[in-house]
């Protein structure tokens, strides 16, 4: 029998911590049952497995401690603030302590995001985990481990002291993407406060859709609950909801406000593949949509494709990539594979679908004549920047969004916090913002934006997510303002 194994400490001089007073040693946690959870901010696996673990904490909320080990990959995330924001878009109430050289991961020989590590109450590890668990079967384990440590009389029950940052106060929590409504105005994904506004040109606010709490129901305007909604697009009829944390799509009728389920079942999804029926089929993390002749179009981030949602048939299928998280073009549906697709736009015909591919800083488009996937710009999935330059040399970080213009594709470039135009006819990356000037009285840095949308005029109005606002970007004038927050 293996001696067993004596955790590396995770108090260490340097690191920043979240949601506690002071940093935790394992000291600090001994009796409990402790899970390390190895994330990182960009990963939507990792995303996956918060509401597992949250129903461990609430499970089991004195004999097990879940410690968040933040372990970067991109620049973006090596930030604390960018961290911070993250935790508080995220809802994780438990401490996380933040790594940005990698140390804990290396010392508990951590190999892939997401990866959870048990220790026991006397600070000894008993197991690893990497992937997504099944959100009952990580019950049941955590469960017998309880049980056992409290039959070898070394649980000491207690719970930890968290404190957690006060969420936004102003209209708009971490807005996700923002889209034209047919006949003017705008919807915005309030993901934050799990709602749709709905906005007139100037900014102005017209409606909400959802009751403001994060919730899996249909019914009318107030009374209906979405979850971390990201996406959405409409036609002059509906409005249509990417509802991420649901792992749904989402109808909201634009005369009566009431809201129905189109696809997903509320759980998470595994790969899509032939057209089945939509309300009986789990999607997994839609996080863009757009639409086309009765065919929505989805970002199907957490399966790592592009689905079809038929809306006269009901079903929906596969449009794009194997399943594998990889940067491969070629035909759609088998040999092309995509890597969280997080933004959509179609052209003014309607025959190229555009999308930004987040895991690996990329945009693409699927020729929805030919059924072929094409890398415009990005590398692979640890090829990320912020460079201009011809296709081949340029390179995005984590990309989230894009809008298509005359002029080429407007992305707004998350982690870069920029706003980039992608020239298609000249195969040329070149900055709009940064290089514009604030008209604010109080100017801050963009904030990961996530969204983007062609207002006309030459306009475009960007999510601008941690900063909790709408810009109004004006690259004629060299000028941007505030239009909502």
């Amino acid at each position: 029998m293996e001696a067993p194994v004596r955790a590396p400490e995770i108090a260490r001089p340097a690191m920043t911590w979240f949601n506690v007073a002071a940093p935790l040693s394992l000291a600090d946690l001994r009796g409990r049952i402790v899970i390390l959870d190895f994330w990182t901010f960009c990963c939507i696996n990792c995303m996956h497995v918060l509401p597992s673990l949250h129903r461990v904490e609430q499970r089991f909320p004195d004999e097990v401690a879940v410690i968040g080990v933040h372990s970067p990959k991109f620049f973006a995330e090596r930030e604390p603030e960018n961290v911070a924001a993250a935790i508080a878009r995220y809802g994780i109430s438990h401490p996380v302590v933040h790594d940005p050289n990698m140390t804990l991961w290396r010392e508990y020989a951590v190999r892939a995001w997401p990866t959870l590590v048990f220790l026991d109450p006397e600070g000894y590890v008993i197991g690893q985990f990497s992937g997504e668990p099944d959100p009952d079967r990580l019950i049941e384990a955590v469960g017998d481990l309880v049980e056992q440590a409290r039959e070898h009389r070394v649980l000491e029950p207690a719970p930890l002291l968290v404190e957690t940052a006060p969420a936004p106060a102003g209209r708009l929590a971490f807005p996700g993407k923002i889209k034209a409504l047919p006949g003017g105005g705008w919807a915005i994904t309030d993901a934050g406060h799990h709602r749709i506004v709905v906005a007139d040109e100037q900014g102005g606010e017209l409606a909400r859709y959802g009751s403001g709490q994060a919730g899996f129901a249909d019914g009318a305007a107030g009374e209906a609950m979405f979850r971390d909604p990201q996406g959405l697009v409409a036609d002059t009829t509906t409005i249509y909801v990417a509802d991420t944390g649901n792992h749904a799509v989402r109808a909201i009728d634009r005369a009566s406000g009431r809201v129905m389920t189109l696809a997903g079942t509320g759980r998470r999804g595994a790969i899509l593949g032939a057209p089945a029926s939509a309300a009986e089929t789990a999607l997994a993390s839609p996080w863009d949509l757009e639409i086309e002749g009765g065919l929505l179009y989805v970002a199907n981030a957490g399966s790592h494709q592009l689905g079809v949602l038929d809306l006269a048939a009901g079903t929906v299928a596969r449009l794009a990539g194997n399943g594998a998280e990889a940067l491969v073009d070629g035909e759609a549906l088998e040999g092309a594979a995509l890597a969280q697709p997080s933004g959509l736009a179609l052209d003014r015909s309607g025959r190229r679908l555009f999308f930004a591919d987040s895991e690996i800083s990329a945009a693409r488009v699927l020729d929805l004549e030919r059924g072929e996937v094409t890398t415009l710009v990005g590398a692979g999935l640890f090829d990320f920047g912020h460079k201009n330059g011809s296709f081949g040399e340029a390179r995005l970080q984590h990309a989230l969004g894009l809008a298509w213009s005359e002029d080429g594709l407007i992305v707004a470039d998350s982690y870069n916090r920029a706003v980039r135009l992608l020239d298609l006819e000249n195969r040329q990356v070149s900055d709009i913002e940064p290089g514009l000037v604030c008209q604010d009285p109080v100017c801050l840095p963009l904030g990961e934006p996530a969204g983007i949308a062609v207002a006309g005029d030459g306009r475009l109005l960007l999510a601008d997510t941690n900063n909790h606002r709408i810009l109004e970007l004006n690259p004629a004038g060299a000028s941007y303002r505030t239009w909502m927050h």
